[in-house]
């Protein structure tokens, strides 16, 4: 792989890439609009092309099955400086072969090229899908959280069986939502707790039941798996699901087809998969709780969703989304939040994740008399506000500027790009602080 394409609106980026691109041995061309970028894709038939959103004559992510088409099969990586993640899946799901998010770190650049480098690639575009996804987004600029939707755009593209891991109120459910809504928009989206259905009730809400099979059963019933058609069913919380319910659900992922409780006929299974848990499962299976088999069953593809103590930088953002969703559905005129305020959820720890700190503004929105939110509107934790970090008073300003570059460094993985943007300082003034001060990311 030498030549390489960008298109992009940013001469200066462009030009930037450009050379940069080209000292690492590349032969590099530039467009600056969709049309130019197309017709160049046709004459220097470049080995990758890096391709923007926003364009003058329209978007990158509309034209990119044209573009993809042309590149026969060649990596395309989309460039961006949105801040949202619902493109990212559209991407993915389109065919992008990744998706890196502005400002562009030449490192992470690399990166990709030599991952690109070191495989076979031959990408082929999904059937056109909505060109505007109708779903949730799932908040977040962590690269943890971007990985995750570059995942479920290419899991939309096929109906394999998904296991969404993630402690209690991480979004397993937004996460299997998403998904459903990439790959089956318009089907049938059917969730079931495991851990709140009464056992004996659980083998008829899955299975559907004839009527009088049971005590009770006055009429026919149909199950969840037969309602689901050819949607989803999302299986929450599966490590409470009782063992022996277990053995039938292996049964249906094997042979794809079931019986309702006190029938005969064989109903095909037609339906996507989607388990959750929060549980170790490898852990009940040691303790003979969940068999081994349906853990592979269900394991074909795993999601992993990080707590909230480890993406502390994206709350800023979870702040504004869920602000505007509680104004929206309470009708709350809270406008902002104080940074305050702010750096007091920045330094707690969030045991109850994303659903404690969306608890905890709602509490803030109703109960503030004005239309911001302070330090003193928070209740977090046992009722009482969190401190914040508080550095010891004997250290020296430099020692101060040290440990707190060391928080937000380590609290965007060490990201350059985005520790700088953090810290409102160039990358390479970061970086000679980090050799200044000996900084290390162990």
């Amino acid at each position: 792989m030498r030549r390489i394409l960008v298109v992009d609106d940013d001469p200066a980026l462009c030009r930037s890439l450009e050379l940069q691109l080209r000292l690492l041995g590349y032969r590099v061309e530039t467009s600056l609009n969709v049309g130019e970028g197309l017709e160049k894709t046709r004459t220097f038939m470049p080995d990758l092309l890096l391709l923007d959103i926003n364009l003058p004559d329209g978007s990158g992510l509309k034209a990119l099955p044209g573009f993809m088409k042309i590149m026969g099969g060649k990596p395309v990586i989309i460039i961006t400086g949105e801040t949202g993640n619902k493109m990212v899946v559209e991407a993915m799901h389109s065919g992008a072969w990744d998706y890196l998010k502005k400002p562009l770190d030449l490192e992470e650049i690399t990166r990709v090229l030599d991952k690109v480098s070191d495989r076979s690639i031959q990408v082929e575009p999904s059937p056109a899908g909505p060109d505007v996804l109708d779903i949730h987004e799932f908040v977040g600029e962590n690269s943890s959280i971007v990985d995750l939707h570059k995942q479920i755009g290419l899991l939309a593209r096929s109906r394999v069986t998904v296991l969404i891991k993630g402690e209690s109120g991480t979004g397993k459910e937004l996460i299997a939502r998403i998904l459903h809504e990439t790959s089956s928009p318009g089907q049938p989206f059917v969730d079931l707790n495991c851990s709140a259905v009464v056992p004996t009730l659980l083998e008829s809400e899955f299975f559907g039941h004839e009527k009088g099979a049971f005590t009770g059963a006055d009429r026919t019933k149909v199950g969840k798996l037969e309602y689901a058609g050819q949607g989803t069913v999302f299986l929450d919380e599966i490590g409470d699901m009782p063992r022996n319910l277990q053995t039938k659900l292996l049964r249906v992922l094997q042979e794809e087809e079931f019986v309702r409780v006190g029938g005969l006929e064989q109903i095909p299974f037609q339906a996507r998969i989607i388990a959750a848990t929060h549980h170790d499962l490898h852990d009940l299976i040691d303790k003979k709780l969940f068999r081994e088999d349906l853990y592979y069953r269900l394991a074909v593809s795993t999601l992993s969703l990080p707590p909230l103590r480890e993406r502390l930088e994206d709350i800023p953002h979870l702040v504004q989304h869920l602000l505007r969703k509680q104004a929206e559905r309470h009708g709350l005129a809270i406008r902002s939040i104080t940074c305050s305020a702010l750096q007091q959820l920045q330094a707690y720890h969030w045991p109850g994740n994303v659903r404690e700190l969306e608890n905890v503004l709602t509490r803030a929105a109703a109960l503030t008399k004005g239309t911001i939110i302070d330090s003193c509107d928070l209740q977090i934790g046992n009722g009482a506000a969190a401190a914040t970090e508080e550095e010891p008073v004997d250290l020296s300003l430099a020692e101060v500027e040290k440990n707190y570059i060391c928080r937000v460094l380590k609290a965007n993985c060490w990201n350059i790009s985005r520790s700088a943007i953090s810290l409102a300082i160039s990358p390479t003034t970061l970086r000679k602080k980090i050799k200044d001060y000996r900084l290390t990311a162990l």
